[in-house]
């Protein structure tokens, strides 16, 4: 009988070693929130604003790219700072990987990931169809929405958003929204909101796709076939041609922009298959 999902690396690395990336994500993510959180309770105002627009420190201006696009389509002018924000935001998940947002800021990866983790517990195995595309398309319209309404139509329905101001103001019907996503990935789409509706997650995908910080496979020889990193990943599907591609043409390293660089697989990999690289090292490797 199969042991338990990253068993294997627990009995070899210990609890912590294989839940290390994971501790740090949740840190990442309810730490944001705190900073965030810290300036209406208590009066330390080390973030001012939102996820969407932010000061750090009353002197570095933070601006969602993909919020100041939207703003563009409805036919506002942005100012400076906005600009700047945007850019500063843009470079840092160009360099670390796009959807890096996803899995290391976005609040609603907290319920996404719990959905997924009670799914594979009550073993549920059901799974509606739904293209990966989908996500570009409705990235297409709330870029194009605004243009026609000339207001940033996303923005009022945002769960990212919704989840930020309930945080701090009360849920209230926001609860509807982060619930019915939540059932959404548990009953009828696994990974589902992340993996195929948010067009959030699709803007950072294009943003992250030449980024040069990934994940690589690259003692993909050593791989038992285990599947652990299959079941935890949340787009398992890039995982596929850098563990088996080999003879194919295809190096270890997870080319992929729909890679959330979560590194769950190195923590649940009990073989040290994997590890966090950048693209020049693999290069020069493959060419050796």
């Amino acid at each position: 009988m199969k042991a338990s999902v990253g068993q294997e690396a627990i009995d070899k690395k210990g609890w912590l070693g294989a839940h290390k990336f994971l501790l740090l994500r949740r840190v990442s993510q309810l730490g944001i929130l705190a900073l965030f959180l810290m300036g209406p309770l208590y009066d330390i105002w080390i973030l001012k604003g939102n996820l969407s627009s932010s000061v750090l420190l009353d002197t570095i201006p933070m601006t969602d790219p993909f919020m100041l696009l939207q703003s563009l389509s409805a036919g506002h002018t942005p100012e400076l700072t906005a600009i700047i924000g945007a850019l500063i935001v843009f470079s840092f998940y160009f360099i670390f990987g796009g959807r890096v947002f996803c899995s290391w800021v976005c609040p609603v990866n907290l319920i996404t990931d719990s959905a997924h983790w009670l799914r594979r517990k009550l073993k549920i195995r059901a799974s509606t169809k739904l293209s990966r595309k989908t996500r570009f398309w409705v990235l297409a319209m709330t870029l194009i929405l605004p243009f026609i309404l000339g207001t940033m139509a996303w923005e009022l329905i945002n769960p990212v958003s919704i989840f930020h101001r309930g945080v701090i103001f009360g849920m209230g019907l926001g609860w509807v929204v982060l619930v019915g996503i939540f059932l959404f990935d548990l009953m009828l789409v696994e990974h589902g909101w992340c993996g195929h509706i948010c067009p959030l997650g699709a803007f950072y995908n294009i943003v992250g796709r030449y980024s040069p910080i990934k994940v690589s496979a690259y003692q993909r020889d050593k791989c038992d076939k285990c599947m652990d990193c299959f079941t935890v990943c949340p787009e398992p599907q890039v995982l596929k041609m850098p563990l088996f591609g080999e003879g194919k043409g295809y190096g270890p390293m997870i080319e992929s922009a729909d890679c959330t660089n979560c590194v769950r697989c190195i923590d649940v990999c009990s073989q040290d298959v994997f590890k966090i690289t950048t693209r020049l090292p693999i290069m020069a490797e493959v060419k050796q």
